[in-house]
């Protein structure tokens, strides 16, 4: 806990920061016979209302600087201009101002941190904690990894942008950092996968089997995903060992990647960049989705799918074609009459062999 929030004698309350705030404004009002007699006056309301709203939005935990960023590269590891993280915190004082029961929750979760990599720490940390792995041991395991690993950092932010932009259920990136599961599995697999490759692969396996208990979610920590990757819900969701994801793919609930049978090696599907597979589909074996296809929800798929196509059945077979649009984007899964015309037309052209190039 101590190398994520610092050592307990440099947290202060926000009393004390207001009150040095007191010191730090008289020196800087001129001393002139002309200064506004009201100055002072002013100053003092101002400081007054200040820590009444200050104190009013944070009765409970108190602790730490108005400033929590003042050291941006350092120790704190946060990342200078972060333009995600700064409105993660505008949005948090919001949502604290207008609803001050969680207002306690907020502070401790989110604007207590001087940058996203703790606070998701704290986070993630506080729901995968149980009697026997604790909440400071598994902080210290996630800020270790989450700060240190410049990869993961820019992906987390690519993900968080992804739930904010692809969810239409997802209010603001306050609460995909708070509430949704499907984004606290993903960065969790990210620090398992990078023990993973550190060789501290009983330690990975263990917050595997935490994410499979707490959220529903089992991905094996070699599995290897890109960034900016939407799990949508993440309910019942399982990945391989030997399975591939590329950037700015979403997947349903229910999706499995697995293998086909008892074989050993690579065995596990590999997903192409921009894909979309729907809910509860089943993908199983070494098999290539290419980029930008979509799987239909439900389908059972055993062989390649070509890119830029769409799949549906069991098992699954090609019924047409996506040129423009990159399905993990644009999350439509309901493709209206229109669309279906044109992809038959489409599809019928490519089997007759007009659309060779």
């Amino acid at each position: 806990m101590a190398a994520c929030l610092g050592p307990l004698s440099e947290m202060r309350t926000i009393r004390t920061v207001l009150e040095e705030l007191d010191e730090q404004n008289q020196p800087t009002r001129p001393e002139t016979p002309d200064s506004n007699p009201n100055s002072t006056a002013s100053t003092s309301t101002s400081i007054m209302v200040m820590r009444h709203k200050v104190e009013r939005i944070f009765p409970v935990y108190a602790r730490g600087g108005l400033s929590p960023r003042s050291d941006p590269v350092g120790f704190s590891g946060s990342v200078v201009g972060d333009s995600i993280w700064d409105a993660v915190r505008l949005e948090a004082k919001a949502e604290a101002e207008n609803e001050p029961i969680l207002s306690s929750f907020l502070y401790a979760s989110i604007l207590s941190h001087d940058c996203l990599e703790r606070a998701l720490g704290f986070i993630i940390a506080n729901r995968l904690q149980n009697n026997t792995l604790l909440e400071t041991q598994l902080m210290d395991i996630f800020c270790d990894v989450l700060v240190q690993n410049r990869g993961i950092k820019r992906a987390l932010r690519m993900d968080l942008q992804a739930f904010k932009e692809r969810d239409p259920s997802c209010l603001s990136y306050c609460s995909a950092l708070l509430y949704l599961k499907g984004y606290h599995s993903l960065q969790t697999h990210r620090v398992a996968h990078a023990l993973w490759n550190q060789g501290r692969k009983v330690l990975a396996l263990a917050l595997q089997s935490r994410v499979s208990e707490v959220f529903g979610v089992d991905i094996h920590p070699a599995a290897k995903i890109g960034e900016g990757i939407l799990l949508d819900h993440g309910t019942g969701l399982v990945i391989g060992e030997t399975a591939v994801i590329g950037d700015r793919v979403s997947l349903m609930q229910g999706v499995t990647l697995g293998g086909s049978g008892k074989e050993t090696g690579d065995r596990h599907p590999k997903v192409g960049e921009g894909a979309l597979i729907g809910a509860s589909v089943i993908v199983l074996g070494n098999i290539k989705i290419g980029e930008g296809a979509m799987i239909a929800s439900g389908s059972l798929v055993l062989k390649d799918v070509p890119q830029h196509s769409m799949a549906a059945g069991i098992p699954a077979k090609v019924i047409g074609y996506v040129k423009e649009e990159v399905p993990s984007l644009t999350m439509k899964h309901d493709a209206s009459k229109d669309f279906f015309e044109h992809v038959a037309i489409g599809y019928e052209g490519r089997s007759n062999g007009e659309d060779a190039a």
